[in-house]
């Protein structure tokens, strides 16, 4: 069967100014599950590449757990990251070097650190609303709120004393908005964030090494793990840099963009608001739902190993494929009423963290734990909540994989 070729460009800026375009999605996806990309220019591809777009829920769900066929070295934008992350995080890797880093950052989680962390995302979540309700209203609900748990919570993981928070939060905001032309964040402000960031992750694993604290991070610093040859595995300091660059910039956006994704997903359907607050104990679905609905990430894309059907098409080995979260979300050969926001959804498999397999997110437990524990605050305290002005939105474009995040939500929380 020929590929079908699109028509539009979905790496463009513009096509997500006002969020995910979902009816554009729903077209394409109605069409055809699989679509060839044209031919397009990316920042890390400047000679332009083309590349597949996986669209459908049950195509991207088979892909997403075959990583011998569809591998992730290469890493999970579209355009190849190159040699120098290779094999060394989580999302350029593949078993058994993903295996390996998997099993040692878990061994931070002991189940301790688990319940700790579940009880320091209550105390966060209240002294983070208790800070915007002291605000001259409205507050920024993106900014003021759903910001500042996610990037707490990893604080709190990786041990950032609370006077360095201020700079490292501030420098994961650059490195997020600045690939959006709109920001007007100049290119050597961009790549200063990241140095510093870099530099202080590279600072901080060095001081934890020296002086250890009862801290997530300062286990994996030391952390070992026995392979099933018997070998002693650590994280590397290298492996260990990039892993808190990722947990600082895509762990806190996609929480971030879940939390005020959901709030506006209630504004836009308030009898489910209204439901969920009759009954709280659907908020474990709601959660799901959001996740569902929201989809904060856009895309990840994976390498062919070989030569292989999808849907179909006949994909040679080393073209890049796209999986897009957001259209298999609302794939209607997975789910009733696809577009509806319904919170008692059930069954729901979304595929927010990722389809399965063994790249299945590893955060899911604590992102879900986070939006949890935000909208039953919020639903205990501030039922009245308002949005009071239009949203903007942060337009990284698919490239980045989290192509669009609202950037300003102004909110008035009324007691």
């Amino acid at each position: 069967m020929n590929a079908p070729v699109l028509d539009i460009d979905l790496t463009a800026h513009d096509l997500y100014r006002g969020g995910f375009p979902h009816e554009l999605f729903r077209e394409l996806r109605d069409e055809h599950p699989v679509w060839r990309h044209p031919h397009t220019k990316l920042k890390r591809a400047p000679e332009g590449m083309e590349f597949w777009v996986v669209l459908g829920h049950p195509e991207l769900q088979a892909l997403a757990r075959d990583w011998r066929t569809f591998s992730s070295l290469d890493g999970a934008s579209i355009s190849p990251t190159g040699d120098e992350q290779r094999g060394h995080t989580l999302v350029s890797s593949d078993p058994p070097g993903h295996t390996r880093m998997r099993k040692l950052i878990s061994a931070g989680f002991t189940p301790r650190m688990i319940h700790r962390l579940d009880e320091q995302i209550a105390v966060r979540t209240t002294r983070v609303l208790d800070a915007a309700a002291a605000m001259p209203e409205p507050c920024n609900f993106v900014r003021d709120v759903a910001f500042q748990l996610p990037m707490h919570i990893i604080g709190d993981i990786i041990g950032i004393p609370e006077a360095d928070r201020p700079d490292v939060f501030r420098w994961t905001d650059t490195i997020m908005a600045a690939p959006d032309p709109a920001s007007g964040i100049p290119r050597e402000d961009h790549f200063l964030a990241g140095a510093q960031l870099y530099e202080y992750a590279r600072a901080l694993g060095d001081e934890k090494r020296r002086q250890p604290t009862d801290d997530v991070w300062s286990i994996l610093t030391t952390a070992e793990v026995e392979g099933d040859d018997g070998e002693i595995w650590r994280l590397t300091s290298s492996e260990l840099d990039q892993f808190f660059l990722i947990l600082t910039i895509a762990g806190s956006e996609t929480t971030r963009s879940a939390i005020s994704g959901g709030l506006v997903a209630f504004a836009e359907h308030p009898e489910q608001w209204d439901l969920l607050r009759a009954d709280p104990a659907v908020l474990g679905n709601a959660v799901e739902e959001i996740l569902r609905f929201v989809a904060p990430v856009a895309c990840f894309a994976r390498t062919t190993t070989c030569d292989v059907e999808v849907a179909g098409h006949q994909i040679e080995a080393g073209e890049r494929v796209s999986i897009w979260f957001p259209a298999a979300n609302r794939d209607p050969r997975t789910f009733d009423r696809p577009d509806e926001f319904d919170i008692t959804r059930d069954p729901n498999p979304h595929v927010a963290f990722g389809g399965g397999g063994a790249h299945f997110c590893l955060g899911a437990h604590l992102a879900r734990n986070e939006i949890r524990a935000m909208f039953a605050e919020l639903l205990a305290r501030f039922p009245g909540v308002e949005i009071t002005g239009p949203p903007s939105y942060l337009v990284s474009a698919p490239e980045q994989t989290i192509a669009v995040a609202l950037r300003d939500l102004p909110v008035r929380l009324a007691r």
